[in-house]
C-alpha cells in the first residue's frame, strides 16, 4: 500500500505557533535549511492519545538547534504544549509526531546570522515502521557503504537533517539489494546503528550494544537499556567490531518509530527471531502503552 502524498492530506499542521492547513504548510525554495542542511528534527509516538518520552524529545529538539548555531525562540514546555495540541486537533490518540525546526529564507550563503527560526508539528497515523510482518520474521540488514563520521567533523549529538543524508542513500542500496535496511559501521570499522534505530545484540545472556559516540543515543535506546537494566539482564555498552557479529545469537533494533523490531540477518550473519528479543518488544509496548511516568 503506498502512503498519500505528504504534500496533499487532510489535517492541521502547527507552525509558528499557529495551526494551519495542512496543504499550506510551505516554506520558501530559498530556505538557508534546503540549502545548507540548517534543520534539526523529532520523531515520537503517541499512545492511547499520550505522547512517549515528550519533555525529551521537546529538550533534545532545542539542544540540536543550539549545536547547529540557532536558538529556537519557544521553550521546551511552549514545544509540548504544540505537540499535545496539534495531535488533539488532528483527532488523533496513537500517532506519530514530527517537530521540525529550520532556518529561514532571510539569508543566503554559508553565514545564517539573519536567519529567522522556524518551527512546525505535524502527526499522522504510522503503524509498525517496517510494518507489520517484520515483528514476527525479523529484518534482513545490508551493510552500508558509508559510515557515520567522527565526532569531530559534524555535531553527531544533533538530530540534525545533515547527518541523515547518508542514511538515506544506504537505505535506498539496501532496498534495491532487496534487504529491508542497512547496518552503518562507523568511521573507525566499529558496529554503529541502522540507518534510523539503534541497535542491540544478545549472547549467552547479555546484551551488547554500541556506544554512542559518534551517533545518536535515542531516546528509545536508553528506555529499553532501563527496561533490561530493571529486569536484571546485563546491557554492555562498548565497542564492538562487524567480525563479532558471528557470535551473537539475537538481534534487534530500537526507535521512536522502529519500537523494537528484530533482525534475523546482517550481511552474511544470521540471528534468532527468539524469545528474548519478542519480550523485549512486548515489555517496551507495556511500558509505553500502561507504565509509570509515559
Amino acid at each position: 500500500m503506498i502512503e498519500p502524498d505528504f504534500s496533499d492530506r487532510d489535517g492541521l499542521i502547527w507552525f509558528d505557533g499557529t495551526l494551519i492547513p495542512w496543504r499550506d504548510a510551505r516554506i520558501h525554495v530559498l530556505s538557508h535549511a534546503l540549502h545548507y542542511a540548517s534543520s534539526v528534527f523529532e520523531g515520537q509516538r503517541a499512545y492511547n492519545g499520550h505522547i512517549f518520552k515528550l519533555a525529551e524529545h521537546s529538550q533534545r529538539l532545542i539542544e540540536s538547534a543550539r549545536a547547529l548555531g540557532f536558538d529556537l525562540p519557544w521553550s521546551r514546555e511552549t514545544i509540548d504544549e504544540a505537540c499535545v495540541q496539534t495531535m488533539q486537533s488532528n483527532g488523533l490518540n496513537d500517532c506519530y509526531i514530527r517537530p521540525v525546526a529550520w532556518r529561514g529564507a532571510e539569508q543566503i550563503g554559508i553565514a545564517a546570522q539573519r536567519t529567522k527560526p522556524h518551527l512546525a508539528i505535524a502527526c499522522w497515523k504510522w503503524g509498525a515502521y517496517f510494518g507489520e510482518d517484520k515483528i514476527n520474521s525479523g529484518l534482513r540488514l545490508d551493510i552500508a557503504s558509508y559510515r557515520r563520521p567522527a565526532p569531530y567533523t559534524a555535531p553527531v549529538k544533533a538530530k540534525a537533517a545533515g547527518l541523515y543524508m547518508i542514511c538515506t542513500v544506504s537505505k535506498h542500496q539496501a532496498d534495491d539489494r532487496g534487504y529491508d535496511d542497512a547496518l552503518m559501521l562507523d568511521w573507525r570499522g566499529q558496529v554503529a546503528e541502522a540507518t534510523g534505530a539503534n541497535i542491540f545484540f544478545l549472547r549467552q545472556g547479555v546484551v551488547h550494544t554500541p556506544l554512542p559516540d559518534c551517533f545518536l543515543d535515542g531516546i528509545t535506546r536508553r528506555t529499553v537499556i532501563a527496561i533490561l537494566r530493571d529486569q536484571g539482564v546485563e546491557v554492555v555498552e562498548r565497542a564492538i567490531w562487524p567480525e563479532e557479529l558471528a557470535q551473537f545469537e539475537q538481534c534487534f533494533v530500537t526507535g521512536s518509530a522502529a519500537e523494537v523490531t528484530p533482525v534475523r540477518e546482517i550481511g552474511p550473519w544470521s540471528f534468532e527471531v527468539g524469545a528474548f528479543v519478542q519480550d523485549v518488544r512486548k515489555a517496551y509496548a507495556d511500558l509505553v502503552r500502561h507504565g509509570p511516568g509515559r
